[in-house]
């Protein structure tokens, strides 16, 4: 085999652009969480995709916005800091919605890293070619190479082969770094937790939503490695969002766990036995003990 290709890929845009259905969809399976509200990744994920002559790891990173709250804060920090760690950037754009001064912004600050960056207008399956064009001008007109545009579909995969070769002539040469089996690095701990934050992040509103953390407390294989035990905690920030969670008798609570075990069965291949409590933490996301015992920070 000749010389091989090795490049760390962030992916970057606003919240709701795709980044998360884009990296499940160039990794072949799903290693980060999914939801149609804003924030859903949190923290940086890694997945990677191992090709006969290039290993493309990829980088998922929250949405770009103002930060409200230390959590906020932390998380555009996790964006610049991937950006710079990065050796190519996928910036996503919604092409559905009008560029405005958080894509230029966030689209500025790649420019002053000088490094490769792919402009991927996404979800270009739900728009007219008239919008699309709008859309591909606009990025233009603010300094973006019409060569370094790809309209892509991350839901239906359009353009994913064209997008993985234009990510082979940036990469530089080097040795694969993981195994060619290995997908992502997350542990069980933190993707239990992802789980089920997902799962709260599809059934509930509002506020709700961003004010829930996840921490697991215990794993246990019990019945002769048969069964697998999770005790985990939901915290909220005020005594009313505990009681939207657990929900009437218990109705809510117990919905997110069904939901969650199913998936963990199959992603454990076995059976899962969910114990969840639910706990108030006054403005957790402001208060640094509390993000750095979660592992935000």
């Amino acid at each position: 085999m000749g010389n091989t290709k090795l490049a760390y890929v962030s992916i970057i845009g606003k919240p709701n652009a795709g980044k998360s259905t884009l990296l499940n969809l160039l990794v072949g399976e799903k290693v980060s969480i999914v939801a149609d509200k804003p924030q859903t990744t949190r923290q940086r994920i890694l997945g990677v995709l191992t090709l006969e002559d290039a290993q493309f790891i990829f980088l998922d990173t929250p949405g770009w916005f103002p930060p409200k709250h230390l959590l906020g804060e932390y998380m555009q920090k996790t964006i610049k800091q991937t950006i710079e760690d990065s050796d190519i950037v996928l910036y996503v754009i919604d092409a559905t919605l009008e560029l405005d001064e958080d894509n230029k912004t966030l689209l500025h600050f790649v420019k002053g890293q000088k490094k490769p960056c792919l402009v991927l207008l996404n979800k270009i399956d739900a728009v007219s070619p008239k919008i699309l064009e709008e859309r591909k001008n606009k990025i233009i007109s603010l300094g973006v190479d019409p060569n370094n545009i790809i309209e892509i579909s991350a839901l239906y995969g359009t353009n994913k082969d064209l997008l993985l070769e234009k990510l082979k002539e940036l990469s530089p040469e080097g040795e694969f770094l993981y195994p060619p089996d290995m997908l992502t690095d997350q542990t069980d701990k933190f993707w239990i937790s992802e789980i089920i934050r997902e799962k709260i992040i599809h059934l509930t509103h509002q506020e709700v939503p961003h004010s829930v953390a996840v921490y697991v407390d215990e794993i246990d294989e019990r019945k002769n490695g048969q069964l697998i035990y999770i005790r985990s905690t939901i915290i909220v920030e005020r005594p009313t969002q505990k009681a939207i969670l657990i929900g009437r008798n218990g109705q809510m609570l117990k919905k997110i766990g069904t939901l969650a075990r199913m998936e963990l069965e199959e992603y454990f291949k076995k059976q899962v036995y969910l114990d969840l409590w639910v706990k108030v933490r006054e403005k957790w996301r402001k208060k640094p003990e509390i993000l750095r015992e979660l592992g935000y920070i």
